[in-house]
């Protein structure tokens, strides 16, 4: 019996088995195929499903930095503001360097390359930092696309303190869109990332994913430069953040979690747009720099400032040491909003499939 009882045991994992890599068939057979177009001329990428718009990635010399703009859910609803390369009505137009989706810190050897943007006067460029592209790798199109990329992390006077490799896949199925951000950085001089708030990952969502709020708000960067936002200005939204950690709201701001949802409704649909921190990362898992007003940040470089002091962890690289972060961004549209357990299986996908 105990033989005869071990071998259905055997038969049971082996059905458990293969039951679980049907079902990935079947869900590698809901893929739709991703077309990355590049366009050197006009500075930019265009990623498209099915011919619909996905991303552009744009890189021209009038902007600080290489962006992800703008990003649309898989109803062809657009999640990010417009401001300030595509204004829309009635959206707030507070924190010009917040474009689409963006990679950056306040504080590299001093330097400020979170806030940088046109908007900083002339005379006070110099305490800003610039992350410049030198070449597009490649961009190919496929079950999955892909762009990857080379950019320098500069001073004003071009030297250059960090090299970034940049690598992004971009795969979509009928319900999902999601970006997988494989970022290197390798300090080509001796480099501290000092705690600070604004980083690292961030992204700027659209008015009517902001969370309600009936308070007006006021917000002071590194520089001392204040941004004021009228509660008029969040009358009519409907956002909501949700940690894997079950924090909820403007609770979720400065607390750690694995990753973090922001769902809301935009033209009758349920819009969630998740970001999965990596095990991999430093700091993991990472604070989330999420803001009622639209800002949506994963920062696991600025525990000082989100711990009260408790936590400190002065992150370094010395010169040709590398880091490397990982993230997925996940942006879904359906009836209701993506369930924990989708999130989680996903976040174990991402985990799996960038081990090293």
């Amino acid at each position: 019996m105990r033989i005869q009882e071990w071998n259905f045991r055997i038969l049971a994992l082996a059905s458990a088995l293969l039951l679980v890599d049907c079902l990935q068939d079947l869900q590698a057979q809901d893929f739709l195929p991703v077309e990355v177009a590049a366009q050197p001329g006009a500075h930019q990428i265009i990623v498209s499903v099915q011919g619909r718009p996905f991303t552009r990635f744009l890189y021209p010399d009038s902007l600080e930095k290489p962006v992800l703009f703008p990003l649309y859910a898989p109803d062809g609803v657009c999640i990010t503001r417009g401001f300030p390369l595509e204004p829309k009505a009635h959206e707030p137009q507070d924190h010009p360097h917040h474009i689409g989706l963006w990679f950056t810190y306040e504080k590299v050897n001093g330097l400020d390359f979170w806030n940088n943007s046109y908007a900083i006067p002339a005379e006070k460029k110099s305490a800003y930092g610039w992350i410049r592209l030198d070449r597009i790798i490649s961009a190919r199109s496929g079950q999955s696309g892909e762009i990857r990329y080379r950019a320098d992390w500069t001073d004003i006077g071009h030297r250059v303190l960090l090299v970034e490799n940049t690598r992004f896949v971009f795969t979509a199925s009928p319900d999902l869109r999601m970006i997988d951000r494989i970022t290197e950085l390798e300090a080509v001089t001796d480099v501290d990332f000092e705690d600070a708030k604004d980083g690292l990952l961030g992204l700027r969502v659209a008015h009517e994913l902001e969370l309600p709020s009936a308070q007006p708000a006021s917000y002071t960067d590194a520089k001392g430069n204040i941004t004021s936002l009228p509660a008029e200005s969040r009358s009519a939204v409907s956002g909501d953040y949700l940690t894997s950690a079950g924090k909820t709201g403007d609770s979720a701001w400065g607390t750690r979690a694995a990753w973090c949802m922001l769902r809301g409704k935009m033209q009758g649909d349920s819009i969630s747009v998740v970001i999965i921190d990596h095990p991999g990362n430093p700091g993991y898992p990472t604070y989330w720099h999420a803001r009622g007003y639209g800002l949506f940040a994963a920062n696991p470089l600025g525990q000082k400032v989100f711990s009260q002091g408790k936590e400190v962890l002065g992150f370094k690289l010395r010169t040709g040491q590398k880091v490397m972060f990982r993230y997925r961004i996940i942006l879904a549209s359906a009836a209701t909003s993506l369930s924990v357990a989708r999130i989680n299986q996903l976040a174990a996908e991402f985990e799996k499939k960038y081990q090293k």
